[in-house]
């Protein structure tokens, strides 16, 4: 435990003083008027300065390590031109490539190292450009603890007059909202390991990976100062042990304040979007210009793309780029998080509040069809939450899935998964929602498929003979087996592991092996339904190319 952990742990039956708690106020005030100030008056001086990048944390995962760096004005070299760096004990060097470089937000950015091959037991990580000699490394060697993700405050983001933490290792209940007297959140400037400088604030909520705080009043009047509240570091503890001797232990954290508090009103932005989407995706570059033309199509006006560590070579940033340059509003959210889909939810369902009225939470292989509609369906997404607005008792929507197969193909259909999958379970398999982000209960619980809604208010389901969501869950082979390298809802086993093979959430007939099935591209095939791709075909196409929107002709050619 670092030196913050230990002294709270000392100290975890006694209540601060007065005079202390205000002490600290007054440190923290008088600390980001002196940041305000020197950080401004040497902006541009240090860029002209060829400073060294100096590494926050190191954060190990199963199958790598994550770096961030304090970045704000700086642009990384690419992953080619780096290395990573892994020191053993004995002070033996590996020295690994990177697999990708990111911005991770406004004031940092991300690098991924793959674990060593021919060890597993490393004390420390860095950071070189490739061609240095030994010692010369890129990244100023700060801090060399390696951080466990299993156990890690790793974002927060304001809400109002609370700060909402998000935390791994908390191991509550899944789909229940816990007690919050337990937990506390402790803020701190960057940096400061002094358990002493540090405001402590109670839980107001708490489920599942998220913990809502009172925000410390100092914190809420630095509304307008996006670099001084970014110095700021937020981690969460709780009650642990026996209830005779409890022990109060605190999360180590690499979560820094962002977003919005209650004196800049975060919530209350005027001409809001009517209808929103969130989806989480990795590796899916190919699925997101079909997805979204089609969608903005239907209405979705705004999107926020939560990239879930991609490959560099997945080209995901440069199609949202593209996507946004031709209008359709798209934002990629660099979350390096994996099996925190719940969490990344509720993440994003805070972010979209302030811009939507609506919040559509789906999957790029998951597309709203109105299968009985004669008319024009343009916009005819939006018209249908547009329609519900005003309610007093609705604030979701829910809609049913069909799930469709490989439908006999073998490689995965160039002019896009609602053209190319038109065989189906004859079943329903359940629903996807679009919510009112305003109304999510303050715990932001949810499932993947809804979430908890505020007291009185409740959800309404639509009819599949009104409006369904045609989900291409069985791709053909090549694309579905990609599942197995993980699976991002957090309460959901990965498909490789040995539990829960009778859980609904696993295929029927696949073990947990990445080996394809007999006739796997036909199966999950009693329905066939052309409903989607009729449409597309007759509303969509171009009269003399016959492309699609979405489609390149060379991609036709081919």
């Amino acid at each position: 435990m670092d030196s913050f952990s230990d002294q709270r742990r000392k100290r975890n039956h006694l209540s601060p003083p007065l005079f202390l708690s205000l002490s600290i106020l007054l440190s923290l005030f008088l600390f980001l008027n002196h940041f305000h100030y020197s950080f401004h008056s040497s902006t541009s001086h240090s860029l002209l300065l060829s400073t060294p990048l100096r590494l926050h944390h190191r954060i190990l995962f199963p199958h790598h390590v994550l770096l961030t760096l304090a970045n704000p004005h700086h642009t990384l070299p690419p992953p080619t031109q780096l290395q990573c760096l892994f020191y053993t004990p004995l002070n033996h060097l590996h020295v690994e490539p990177v697999l990708s470089t990111d911005r991770f937000d406004q004031f940092r950015s991300i690098v991924r190292c793959p674990l060593p091959a021919t060890s597993s037991n490393f004390s420390a990580v860095d950071l070189r450009r490739r061609g240095d000699p030994g010692g010369g490394t890129l990244a100023a060697l700060d801090n060399q603890t390696v951080l466990s993700w299993n156990n890690l405050a790793y974002e927060a983001e304001l809400d109002g007059d609370t700060a909402v933490v998000f935390v791994k290792g908390l191991n509550l209940r899944p789909h229940r909202i816990s007690d919050p007297t337990r937990f506390q959140c402790h803020f701190r400037l960057t940096g400061s390991q002094n358990a002493a400088f540090s405001i402590t604030t109670k839980a107001v909520t708490v489920a599942q990976e998220v913990v809502r705080c009172s925000l410390p009043h100092s914190i809420n009047n630095y509304h307008d100062k996006a670099e001084e509240i970014s110095q700021i570091t937020v981690t969460v503890s709780h009650v642990t042990g026996h209830v005779r001797h409890p022990v109060r232990e605190v999360m180590p954290s690499v979560a820094r304040v962002h977003g919005y508090t209650a004196t800049n009103n975060g919530g209350a932005r005027k001409n809001k979007h009517e209808l929103c989407a969130c989806t989480m995706v990795w590796n899916q570059a190919r699925a997101l210009r079909e997805w979204v033309m089609y969608h903005s199509w239907l209405g979705v006006e705004r999107w926020f793309v939560y990239d879930n560590n991609s490959d560099a070579d997945d080209g995901t940033d440069g199609v949202v780029k593209d996507l946004d340059s031709k209008g359709y509003n798209v934002s990629r959210v660099t979350w390096p998080w994996i099996k925190t889909q719940e969490a990344g939810f509720s993440h994003c369902a805070l972010k979209a509040k302030e811009h939507c009225n609506w919040v559509a939470f789906f999957d790029v292989d998951e597309f709203f069809h109105f299968p009985n509609e004669l008319g024009d369906r343009k916009n005819a997404l939006r018209s249908v939450v547009s329609n519900l607005s005003s309610s007093n008792s609705v604030a979701e929507i829910r809609t049913e899935c069909r799930s469709f197969g490989p439908s006999g193909l073998r490689s995965h259909p160039k002019r896009g998964v609602s053209l190319g999958y038109t065989c189906r379970v004859r079943s329903s398999e359940r629903h996807k929602s679009i919510v009112r982000p305003e109304m999510i209960d303050a715990s932001l619980l949810n499932v993947v498929h809804h979430f908890e809604l505020r007291e009185g208010y409740g959800h309404r389901n639509i009819g599949e003979g009104s409006m369904v969501v045609n989900h291409y869950k069985y791709q053909v082979w090549e694309s579905f087996k990609a599942k197995f390298h993980r699976r991002a809802a957090t309460y959901v086993v990965d498909w490789h592991e040995d539990l829960c093979k009778a859980s609904k959430d696993r295929v029927p007939g696949l073990g947990t092996q990445a080996v394809e099935p007999a006739n796997w591209r036909f199966r999950f095939c009693e329905v066939w339904d052309t409903g989607l791709r009729d449409f597309l075909l007759s509303n969509f196409a171009h009269p003399v190319t016959g492309l699609m929107p979405w489609e390149t002709s060379n991609e036709r050619e081919d």
